[in-house]
């Protein structure tokens, strides 16, 4: 590591730093923390999601570190497994594989069935010996950090901070119990979706360093002709992974900080089974807002409110001037937006802000960057299927639902701005109508959603006292299907008289008594033929009669109330 530091110095030095240079330091940096082995793995897989720390061609390389190494023996493994749990082998299993079927940095994974139940099951064991050197690499790194923080002035980020954060992340991974109910959290919070598949957990079979859990069948993400060969679609299953991170990251604000491909499945059924919960994260309630908040200032174009929202976001010290920050911003983003926000590439996004982080004094929360990497990874995969996927738009959907379901009215507020202003929502002269049908049809491609959960908010949003210029609509809206109904009832009274009355009614004026050209009656027709055919539709019929029948039966049994009612006796009050 010294050498290398000492590489990237004399390459500043010499001015030799072209993103070629960087490039080959950065898979230079990648092979020397795998051939370190555990904790600088992880270490390195940290650093892939600090664009505040690291410039992108080294997020690119460092992203690509596989978080593995050779196996450990057998023997070793059994032999943990029956002190761990406190019985012999062939009292638990009645089957176990011979060798690992997968082995990473911190231990290996056995397929077995449980003797008891039969049912099959995933048996991950700790690496031996692996607490101890993790535990020596970072208490070497840590007092290197000390040495940094107090005679390396080019580095502005706390490193004591930053290897503190990491050891504690990584020693959360080593307490299989933690992990087991990080994934008893994760699945009651976003398992109910029948699209999303979490492992149970057999806590019988599962102590600090072996983890037993439910047996998945499935193929990895990354893998398209698997799945393909499945009859499912890799579009599918990543509009499935999108939808449940924005719920990981905008409601609950847990969410699986490790989202690689090898931790996703697609089963058979076509569901998307989350595995491997040791790194987890949480999102403050107030980010989740501002996010919102962030985004929308993006669509608006409004730089300053988008430097100001890092402070919200724990981005940036309150004392921090963000006014030559707004430059960046405009620079960069000007360029991207030449389309609607739904266009725009995730990565591209991702990139652009990670330059401006790099650049000034950011300090990038975990959870902003760790859910950055989620969509990242998830849009990466989608781009092998289809080169002209994007994120933010298949994110539409889930904003919809919030939008005609969420009671916070800062964020319905701010998702109005989102969803109306860009373009995706426009059609013709952009009806209040047209944009509610717009919204109930993205939001129903959620599963979940229900149109009659929407009735209220939707109802609350227009009479509201921030709702006048959707009253505004509604009012214009009204009149104009009102007026197009009258003047369409009166051309066709006119056109069915009888012919010596026509002049009379017209006062003698050959093109009718109307002072509308031909093209407007014929808009005012069509429109109120399109209500008419509406109010045909067997579904409208069948309100209308039940309407009239309820309003029938309400107004009979009050006359029925007010003849049998018994008349007061004289004289009681």
């Amino acid at each position: 590591m010294g050498a290398f530091a000492a590489k990237v110095l004399l390459d500043e030095r010499r001015g030799e730093s072209s993103s070629e240079r960087r490039r080959a330091r950065a898979v230079e940096l990648r092979t020397i923390l795998t051939r370190l082995g555990p904790t600088f793995v992880k270490i390195g897989q940290g650093l892939s999601t600090r664009p505040d720390l690291c410039p992108a061609e080294y997020l690119e390389e460092l992203a690509e570190l596989q978080d593995s190494l050779p196996t450990f023996p057998d023997e070793e493994a059994f032999t943990c497994i029956e002190r761990e749990l406190g019985f012999p082998m062939d009292s638990i299993y009645s089957a176990i594989s011979p060798s690992p079927i997968a082995a990473a940095s911190l231990g290996q994974v056995y397929k077995a069935r449980l003797k008891y139940s039969g049912k099959l099951v995933a048996v991950k064991v700790q690496r031996p010996g692996i607490e101890d050197a993790i535990g020596l690499d970072f208490y070497l790194l840590r007092g290197l950090g000390f040495l940094i923080n107090k005679y390396v002035d080019i580095v502005t980020s706390d490193i004591v901070a930053l290897m503190d954060e990491f050891a504690r992340r990584v020693f959360q991974e080593l307490n299989y119990v933690q992990e087991g109910q990080n994934a008893r959290r994760f699945k009651k919070l976003y398992a109910d979706k029948q699209d999303v598949l979490v492992p149970d957990i057999f806590w019988d079979y599962t102590s600090a360093k072996v983890l037993t859990m439910e047996w998945i069948e499935g193929v990895k993400l990354n893998q398209q002709a698997a799945i393909e060969s499945q009859g499912l679609k890799v579009l599918d299953l990543v509009n499935i992974g999108i939808q449940c991170s924005l719920r990981q990251l905008l409601e609950y604000g847990y969410f699986h900080a490790d989202p690689h491909p090898g931790n996703i499945l697609a089963t058979p059924e076509g569901k998307l089974a989350f595995l491997d919960f040791g790194m987890m994260s949480e999102t403050p309630e107030d980010a989740r807002v501002a996010i919102i908040g962030h985004v929308v200032h993006l669509v608006n174009r409004d730089y300053e409110a988008m430097a100001r929202d890092y402070y919200a976001l724990d981005f940036l010290e309150s004392d921090v001037d963000v006014s030559p920050i707004v430059p960046a911003l405009k620079n960069f983003f000007d360029d991207a937006l030449n389309a609607t926000v739904s266009e725009l590439n995730f990565k591209t996004i991702v990139d652009g802000l990670g330059a401006v982080l790099y650049q000034y004094p950011f300090n990038v929360p975990a959870y902003y960057a760790l859910i950055l990497r989620s969509l990242t990874v998830l849009e990466g995969l989608a781009l092998y299927a289809d080169p002209d996927f994007k994120v933010l738009a298949a994110s539409y959907p889930y904003f919809a639902k919030r939008l005609l379901t969420d009671p916070n009215p800062y964020l319905r507020d701010a998702l109005i701005e989102l969803l109306f202003k860009d373009g995706r929502f426009r059609q013709g002269p952009a009806h209040l109508w047209n944009r509610l049908e717009n919204l109930l049809v993205q939001g129903r491609q959620d599963r979940e959603f229900a149109a009659k959960d929407a009735l209220q908010p939707v109802l609350k949003l227009l009479l509201g006292p921030d709702g006048e210029e959707l009253r505004v609509l509604v009012v214009k809206e009204a009149v104009r299907v009102t007026e197009a109904i009258t003047i369409g009832t009166l051309i066709d009274s006119y056109n069915a008289a009888p012919e010596f009355l026509k002049p009379l009614i017209s006062s003698g004026n050959p093109a009718g008594p109307f002072k509308f050209s031909e093209a407007e009656q014929e808009q005012m027709m069509e429109l109120r033929d399109q209500v008419f055919r509406v109010l045909q539709e067997p579904e409208a019929r069948v309100l209308g009669s039940r309407v009239a029948g309820g309003v029938t039966q309400r107004l009979a049994a009050r006359l029925l109330q007010q003849l049998l009612r018994t008349p007061p006796a004289p004289g009681s009050s």
